[in-house]
């Protein structure tokens, strides 16, 4: 799996999430990726130094690529990008709006020089419409989505946990990416791609978005609980750990209230006696739920769940996270020592793939520089 895209070449202007996203899936998959940073580098590296001196984010998002740190506003330097994107399939870049283009690179341009090249463009807003300038970092477009509106509680608003903007970019970046060399393989010209925060979010919008325009449903924010079944969600335990359980049919219901709860006439009761009924009353089946959790340590009540075999997740902390026997690890290579990571989500052939090093800053410049030395 490793080597599937052995042969290609991406050159790529990157920084922050998304684009290098894409790009280290790329590398993953066995391309040969040029990482170009500005000299002081992709400021994605002093997001924070808690990986024994490197960035979380940097190693996460950086594996197996070279890293030349070039400046492209010198003629030297735009030379030798020329020449490295003569030979390049992919052109990858997330700079700020018009940027690229004034360094000399217009990727329209570029595709009419090279008809086999992919040209990427990531951006906040697209390429097109009256916000296409506009800033835009994660937490900004998942505001601007709407995706806040519809994540947090009744009493406020919350941030998704990860770059979830930066990262849905990256993968609908990848996905294309990947079209496109198929679809050059068929037809023998590249293409380009123009992909952004703002557009990739609002896909996965879809269908809240669709619920209010044919159906007038504003969304509510339920936090832990699922905003139309019940019960469905989280419940402390006496250790104060959170467990979250799902019922998904009348079936589970009898049996979730005579094995967990006890009480096998509950759902006689008119205020719980369909899933209907159990949403409009969830304050009172909480008063009810609640009390019986609280008796009783979390885990012990997801043995109980699994016999009853009912649908459960913990609510798990970053130590029950680091802990989950379900978890698969890598090992890379970074320039301050090897980093145990989490393992990238596709098995293929029952193996995880080889991940190349994290590179240091300007670490493979020289190299690079003479190998397209004009």
């Amino acid at each position: 799996m490793t080597g599937d895209l052995a042969g290609l070449v991406v050159v790529s202007i990157e920084q922050a999430v998304a684009a290098p996203y894409v790009s280290g899936k790329l590398a993953e998959a066995g391309a040969r990726v040029i990482k170009i940073e500005r000299p002081e580098g992709d400021f994605a590296r002093g997001y924070d130094h808690l990986v024994h001196g490197e960035s979380a984010y940097f190693v996460w998002l950086n594996r197996g690529k070279e890293s030349v740190c070039l400046d492209l506003r010198d003629s030297g330097d735009h030379a030798l990008m020329t020449r490295m994107l003569a030979g390049a399939d992919v052109f990858i870049q997330n700079l700020a709006p018009g940027a690229v283009a004034r360094l000399g690179f217009d990727q329209s341009k570029l595709r009419k020089q090279y008809p086999r090249l992919i040209t990427v463009a990531i951006s906040g807003y697209g390429e097109e419409g009256p916000l296409k300038d506009l800033k835009a970092y994660d937490l900004l477009v998942q505001a601007e989505s709407g995706l806040s509106q519809i994540t947090g509680t009744k009493d406020g608003l919350t941030r998704v946990g990860v770059s979830v903007c930066d990262i849905a970019a990256g993968m609908t970046a990848y996905q294309a990416v990947l079209q496109a060399l198929i679809g050059r393989g068929i037809t023998g010209r590249g293409r380009h791609l123009s992909i952004s925060l703002f557009h990739a979010l609002t896909d996965w919008m879809n269908v809240p978005y669709l619920q209010y325009i044919y159906g007038g449903k504003e969304p509510v924010r339920s936090g832990l609980n699922h905003p139309t079944i019940a019960p469905y969600g989280a419940y402390t335990g006496s250790d104060g750990k959170d467990v979250l359980f799902s019922i998904q049919n009348e079936r589970e219901w009898h049996n979730f209230c005579a094995d967990i709860l006890g009480l096998p006439d509950l759902p006689n009761d008119p205020r719980f006696d369909t899933n209907s009924h159990r949403v409009a009353n969830r304050a009172a089946l909480d008063d009810v739920l609640r009390p019986i959790f609280a008796q009783v340590p979390r885990d012990d009540m997801v043995q109980r769940l699994e016999a009853a075999r009912i649908a459960y997740g913990r609510v798990s902390t970053m130590d029950d996270l680091a802990k989950h026997p379900q978890n698969r690890f890598v090992e890379v290579g970074s320039p301050t020592g090897p980093v145990r990571m989490l393992a990238p989500g596709a098995v293929v052939d029952g193996g995880v793939p080889e991940l190349g090093d994290v590179p240091a800053l300007g670490q493979h410049t020289d190299a690079v520089r003479a190998e397209f030395a004009g």
